[in-house]
């Protein structure tokens, strides 16, 4: 490949054109500039890149960890190597910040460190003598060809929570990029392809439901890996499930953060902006509620209000921006609109984003950050996932009505406490109904070796992303028990 401007899909070991007839514009979300074209590519090719995955898995599972591990290690140097341009095209073709940029490749490369480790992350474990010369022992085995549907917030990063993981334990493997970004999988494939890995081993298909389903269809692909939002994550679930494929499905958050009276309110601001406002709020851990308890209630609201009047917006690979745009037109229309409807519910739009007009990227698509103060705690927005940078603020009495807040919600991806007190964050987390819970941490991103997790409406599924959930995820296993009579007739 010597240029982006038609997106290819990367089958069985060869660049190769789509045969679509339907194309979308890969958009720039600061310029508007078009960087490249990609195709809806058809069910029939994501049928190639299965069979061919299928064909592969024969040789592959076969292959001793610890030769596949190596083209890990391959990978790991060319992703460092490429870093600063991989870093660059994310955020040309999503938005978020040059620094943003840079985190999300980091934890990619994170990943693949961590799946190095499978000579001995996916050991068995073994038991002699269960009986009189009987031992017992388990080992895992790959599940066989795998996928991952991607999402468009972190086009970098996220297929890494999956691929490493799985090649690694001996499955081949599938990905379908968003459609909003694909470009940096692209470079990420181009670089896989440079490792030397055989044919079939990993495989890029382009697309949009219509590639969705003919993952979620195909015979051969057994485990399905998804992150998106919760409709489409139960939708991906169910038909999956039905098809008798594992899944793990990550959906939507509404992310609270809590703010007591002890918390120093300098740290917790700054802290819980970046949460709320990093990433234009376009993560599946953004801060979205603010909740101050007690007298915290003034201190926090004034010292918000201040960081988002004064975030710096723009064109993310300029000098000094802080945040960047949305990733569509469409997303900035939902985004006020929902403002508005904050506002229609008695809220009071305290910092105001909407209709914002950056000088030299005016058809940007910028919504500024925004505060949405005094919202009902039981009204549509306090429960809506917004995916933008909008931070709610609600104000309640005690911790008891904080976490019971907290509780009451549709989702249960993180939830944030700031604090000075030991006894406060233990109960916190000892009773908030979450996954990934912080405390004096704005965005409670697990590192690699830890499942990223999600309880309720924001994960569908038994088996997380990263670590040992992953390998758990990738393998099947099976159990051995043995006998071996003594051989009476023969002297030893």
């Amino acid at each position: 490949m010597t240029h982006l401007n038609v997106v290819q899909n990367y089958i069985n070991g060869e660049w190769c054109a789509s045969s679509a007839t339907e194309h979308l514009d890969v958009m720039n979300p600061a310029t508007a500039e078009v960087l490249a074209r990609m195709p809806l590519s058809p069910a029939d090719e994501v049928n190639q890149a299965a069979e061919a995955a299928q064909a592969a898995l024969v040789g592959w599972r076969r292959t001793p960890p610890m030769e596949r591990v190596q083209y890990l290690f391959k990978l790991k140097n060319l992703l460092e190597e490429h870093f600063d341009d991989l870093a660059r095209t994310i955020t040309l073709e999503c938005g978020k910040t040059l620094t943003e940029s840079k985190g999300e490749m980091r934890r990619a490369i994170e990943n693949v460190e961590v799946a190095c480790g499978i000579p001995i992350l996916m050991q068995g474990h073994t038991a002699e003598d269960i009986a009189q010369g009987i031992d017992e022992l388990m080992i895992r085995q790959p599940v066989g060809v795998a996928a991952a549907i991607c999402p468009f917030n972190f086009p970098g990063m996220i297929v890494f929570w999956f691929l490493p993981y799985a090649i690694a334990c001996g499955n081949t493997y599938i990905v379908k990029p968003s459609e909003r970004v694909p470009l940096t999988l692209q470079k990420v494939f181009q670089l896989l392809d440079k490792t030397g890995l055989p044919k079939g081993v990993v495989n890029l298909v382009n697309g949009a439901k219509e590639a969705v389903d003919a993952i979620l269809d195909h015979p051969a692909v057994r485990a399905i890996s998804f992150v998106g939002s919760t409709p489409v994550a139960r939708y991906v679930y169910s038909r999956a499930s039905a098809n008798g494929k594992r899944a793990q499905c990550q959906g939507g958050a509404k992310n609270p953060v809590i703010v007591l009276p002890d918390a120093d309110i300098e740290m917790t601001t700054r802290i819980a902006a970046d949460s709320a406002f990093g990433c234009a709020g376009q993560r599946c851990l953004a801060a979205s509620v603010a909740v101050t308890v007690g007298a915290a209630r003034q201190s926090f609201t004034e010292a918000i209000a201040a960081a988002a009047s004064s975030r710096v917006v723009g064109f993310g690979l300029d000098e000094g921006v802080q945040m960047g745009p949305v990733i569509t037109a469409q997303s900035r229309e939902r985004i006020e609109g929902l403002i508005q409807k904050g506002a229609d519910e008695g809220a009071t739009v305290l910092v105001d984003g909407r209709q914002s007009k950056i000088p030299s990227y005016e058809r940007g698509n910028f919504v500024r950050p925004t505060i949405l103060q005094n919202v009902n705690p039981a009204g549509e927005i306090a429960r809506t996932e917004i995916f933008g940078p909008v931070l709610s603020l609600i104000h309640l009495e005690t911790i008891d009505e904080a976490i019971a807040l907290v509780n009451s919600g549709e989702y249960g991806n993180m939830a944030c406490l700031f604090t000075n007190s030991g006894a406060a964050a233990r109960k916190f987390r000892y009773e908030a109904e979450a996954g990934n819970i912080g405390i004096n941490i704005g965005v409670a991103a697990p590192m690699a070796f830890f499942p990223f997790s999600g309880w309720k409406a924001s994960f569908f599924g038994d088996l997380h992303g990263q670590g040992h959930h992953a390998v758990e995820f990738f393998t099947q296993t099976k159990v051995v028990v043995e006998r071996w009579p003594r051989d009476w007739s023969r002297q030893f």
